[in-house]
């Protein structure tokens, strides 16, 4: 099972880069909404999966293209070792900051194997932290040397946290 989904999922790819070049655009649209969760569109817009109660009553599922650009990154469909890095999953509806209040989450965004690349998961959630007033660079240091005291700075929204409306915006994966 897994093995045709893994070759289900190359076929795709090596589709998706044939229509790319024939088309010369990629969007979200026209993404299978397994893999729609964590892409970016030429357009450099993050495609997002939505769902909404079909005419049986059954609930579809559909990729969009939200309003929110990524200013560096168009055309790119997350791994699916990022996924697993990061902890997060492709098929979730909507995204939330509160995610950052889970300290096995926060730990997985955190670790090398996901903060260092996964530029667009970190990406993502370095921006839904600064919309907290928290961080992320910051938030992922007290991570690693002190989980609880993190969470609970955290969850305070982020007073003990240096103000991220001040701190410049460096590539999150520039630690």
């Amino acid at each position: 099972m897994a093995a045709t989904m893994r070759s289900s999922l190359i076929l795709f790819f090596v589709s998706t880069l044939f229509l790319q070049g024939a088309l010369g655009s990629f969007i979200c649209e026209d993404l299978p909404t397994n893999v729609c969760g964590f892409a970016i569109a030429t357009s450099g817009k993050r495609c997002l999966l939505e769902n909404s109660a079909g005419s049986d009553g059954k609930v579809e599922y559909q990729c969009k293209t939200s309003e929110v650009i990524v200013g560096n990154m168009k055309e790119h469909i997350e791994t699916d070792e990022c996924v697993d890095a990061c902890g997060v999953d492709r098929n979730s509806v909507g995204i939330s900051s509160d995610a950052l209040l889970d300290s096995q989450f926060t730990s997985k965004l955190c670790s090398p194997a996901c903060y260092q690349h996964c530029a667009n998961i970190v990406d993502l959630y370095f921006n839904l932290a600064a919309g907290e007033g928290v961080y992320l660079p910051d938030l992922c240091n007290k991570q690693r040397t002190s989980p609880h005291r993190a969470m609970i700075e955290l969850s305070s929204n982020g007073a003990a946290l240096e103000d991220a409306a001040d701190a410049p915006a460096p590539s999150p994966v520039s630690f």
